[in-house]
């Protein structure tokens, strides 16, 4: 078959293959989906033991209308970014997004589709820690002032906590402690609460 007779790939075509990629270039990874940040939702979160990933993906079938507030909207938040394109994208990506995102592409090759790395993320220079914290659950940041040995400050807001962790602890091992309980995260509490 010829390489212009492939089928198109869809978002969730390409999202199983990610998964999977990540999977295999990563030790250690935790992967969320349709993840709301800003305006926009990052089709994918790679969470590493130090930083967070978005990943946005264009498939054949999309089109760039909504690439520019994305873009705006995942460097707030994320370490890095990654867009994944199939075929039809590929040469026009780079003038669509910043020099630090990486680019990864979907090729379909003759047994199957593959994700190669075309251009490696570099650390997003926009990224404020701060900004992060959206991530966290009230009783994780809660358990980062247990970790750090501070005071609970069960009455007050995200934002002074957020502050009061920011100003006392070292901002490095505050987010490697953030990804840790990022990692460690229980989901089956909302399953406890519904029972």
């Amino acid at each position: 078959m010829a390489r212009e007779d492939r089928p198109t790939l869809f978002d969730e075509d390409i999202r199983i293959l990610l998964f999977d990629y990540l999977d295999l270039r990563y030790p250690k990874v935790r992967t969320f989906e349709e993840k709301v940040m800003g305006r926009s939702r990052s089709d994918v979160v790679a969470l590493l033991p130090d930083a967070l990933v978005g990943i946005e993906i264009k498939s054949d079938a999309d089109t760039y209308t909504r690439l520019a507030t994305q873009v705006k909207d995942y460097d707030k938040f994320f370490d890095m970014n990654y867009i994944v394109v199939g075929g039809s994208h590929l040469k026009r990506v780079s003038e669509h997004i910043p020099a630090h995102w990486g680019i990864l592409h979907v090729d379909q090759t003759e047994e199957e589709p593959i994700i190669r790395e075309v251009r490696a993320a570099e650390r997003n220079p926009k990224i404020k820690l701060k900004t992060q914290f959206v991530f966290m659950w009230k009783r994780e940041l809660w358990a980062l002032l247990k970790l750090n040995k501070l005071p609970a400050y069960k009455q007050k807001s995200r934002k002074f906590i957020v502050d009061t962790l920011l100003s006392k602890v070292d901002e490095r091992t505050l987010k490697m402690q953030m990804c840790d309980m990022l990692f460690e995260r229980d989901y089956s509490i909302f399953e406890a609460e519904e029972e």
